[in-house]
């Protein structure tokens, strides 16, 4: 006899979805994820679809009726609780529009529990469309399989962030000036912690002053080369997830 075929399919839509899940709960689908889910994947009565709600993880649901405005479902099964992540903040500084929609994009894949845009003298850009942002990131969640969404804040400027910044974190900052190596400086450090991101053109000698005089931060290397402030990023939170994030193979 054949094999029964996996059900949710691997193949089946993921949507986060605003209100929490429960089995048996009916969830209708409205807006742009209902054009997706209609229009462009085409589901229809009997269709899988994962949701997650962000809140207590990854659920089946079953397409009972898709209609032109909206879709219905029902929730059938849940798959996973929320996962945890691993303590890590990426703190980088404004860049163009396309270049810092990668960052939010590869950030959210990469798994940073929180994303804190930084505004600093050199930033090309000293604003950020917050919904925007945060429909990137939920596309990238989606994407990626996640069932949490990373924290996504208002951009802060730099003065604002070192002085409100807390006491139990380790602010690793990004300098190429110099510093310890990334990885020896990650793999040793427990705890809390975040990495700090400069603009295209750098932290200017006042701000690089005040990071480092700052009781909680420690400069690191990323290398020998200058990188782009997205290559930064997303290398450096790479770093972080080899040496002390979920990369870590555990018995």
């Amino acid at each position: 006899m054949p094999a029964t075929p996996a059900w949710p399919p691997k193949s089946a839509p993921r949507l986060f979805v605003e209100n929490p899940l429960a089995l048996g709960a009916t969830v209708v689908i409205e807006g742009n994820p209902a054009h997706y889910l209609a229009r462009v994947m085409r589901v229809s009565a009997g269709d899988a679809v994962v949701l997650c709600d962000n809140l207590t993880g990854e659920y089946a649901a079953r397409v009972t009726d898709a209609g032109k405005r909206d879709v219905t479902l029902e929730v059938a099964e849940h798959l996973r609780p929320r996962e945890d992540v691993p303590d890590v903040w990426l703190c980088p500084a404004l860049l163009k529009k396309d270049r810092f929609d990668l960052v939010l994009e590869k950030a959210t894949e990469l798994g940073a529990a929180r994303i804190q845009p930084v505004i600093t003298r050199r930033c090309v850009a000293d604003k950020l469309n917050l919904e925007r942002a945060r429909t990137i990131t939920t596309e990238a969640a989606e994407q990626c399989a996640r069932t949490a969404l990373p924290e996504l804040s208002e951009p802060a400027k730099l003065e604002a962030l070192l002085r409100d910044w807390p006491e139990d974190r380790r602010l690793f900052f990004a300098d190429e000036e110099g510093g310890g190596a990334a990885a020896d400086e990650f793999v040793y450090h427990e705890g809390p912690a975040a990495i700090l991101i400069g603009p295209e053109g750098g932290f200017d000698d006042a701000e690089r002053a005040a990071i480092r005089a700052h009781p909680a931060a420690r400069p690191v290397s990323l290398g020998p080369r200058i990188l782009r402030g997205e290559t930064a990023a997303i290398a450096a939170l790479s770093v972080w997830m080899a040496e002390s994030g979920d990369w870590l193979v555990t018995e």
